[in-house]
């Protein structure tokens, strides 16, 4: 717990039986987490296997794999019937060290912020930690146009190290959300579009083959949802559409 409040982890996984247990390990070390919730989306090897072995961690099976986006709904219905206040993602890939939990975790618990990203832009070493460099151009164009559509001012969009205050996910309506990967995106234009006050601290990443990925073609789907995620913001806060993520 952290002053009182109780702290999930929720783990969107799928095929990360080799990195599991490292990202696990990295985070009971922190000494503050008191849940972890694995969503295994229909993985094809023996992730569901090495996650029921870990003590504190609950499973959630999805039977056939419904997306990245749906992944999350489950982990964050979870998380609140879990009773949790400040709920984390940290995927188990471990592409995002866990040493920050408690750092993430006291600028919520604190009072400070409902939303915390771990930015890989912030200190500019994406590139120098193998961030590809076609990857590294789109999120800084798709941050500049959604800075200025959204108007906004995060460093990026697109990091999968999150966490959230209790509050905030009662907030929104995520089950209007893509089940796809641009549920991400759709999710921080809600948050700002509650008005809710965003924090980003750097955070190292590593890229590895074990370390998932999304390929050229779904990053561009995912690339124009983004646009068309920041166009409904923009038109919605004028008045001129209504669109159900925005209500």
């Amino acid at each position: 717990m952290y002053k009182g409040l109780r702290v999930v982890v929720v783990m969107p996984a799928y095929n990360a039986e080799k990195t599991l247990v490292r990202t696990y390990q990295e985070i009971m070390a922190q000494e503050i987490v008191d849940t972890i919730i694995l969503v295994d989306d229909a993985s094809s090897d023996q992730t569901v296997a090495v996650a029921e072995k870990l003590k504190s961690v609950k499973v959630i099976i999805h039977p056939q794999n419904m997306g990245y986006g749906a992944n999350q709904k489950t982990c964050y219905k979870a998380a609140l019937d879990a009773g949790g206040d400040i709920i984390i993602m940290v995927h188990p890939d471990y592409q995002y060290t866990p040493k920050l939990i408690p750092a993430m975790a006291s600028l919520i618990g604190n009072g400070l912020y409902a939303c915390v990203l771990g930015s890989r832009i912030l200190g500019g070493y994406a590139l120098r930690d193998g961030m590809p460099l076609w990857k590294y151009i789109a999120n800084r164009f798709l941050t500049l146009f959604e800075n200025i559509v959204m108007q906004a001012k995060l460093s990026e969009y697109h990091t999968g190290y999150r966490a959230f205050s209790r509050q905030l996910l009662q907030s929104i309506n995520l089950s209007e959300n893509s089940d796809d990967f641009v549920f991400d995106n759709q999710m921080l234009a809600q948050i700002l579009w509650k008005g809710f006050t965003v924090a980003e601290i750097t955070c190292p990443t590593k890229y590895f083959s074990e370390a998932s990925s999304i390929n050229f073609a779904r990053s561009v789907r995912y690339g124009f949802g983004c646009i068309r995620t920041a166009i409904q913001f923009r038109l919605a806060k004028m008045g001129i559409i209504r669109s159900p993520l925005f209500n």
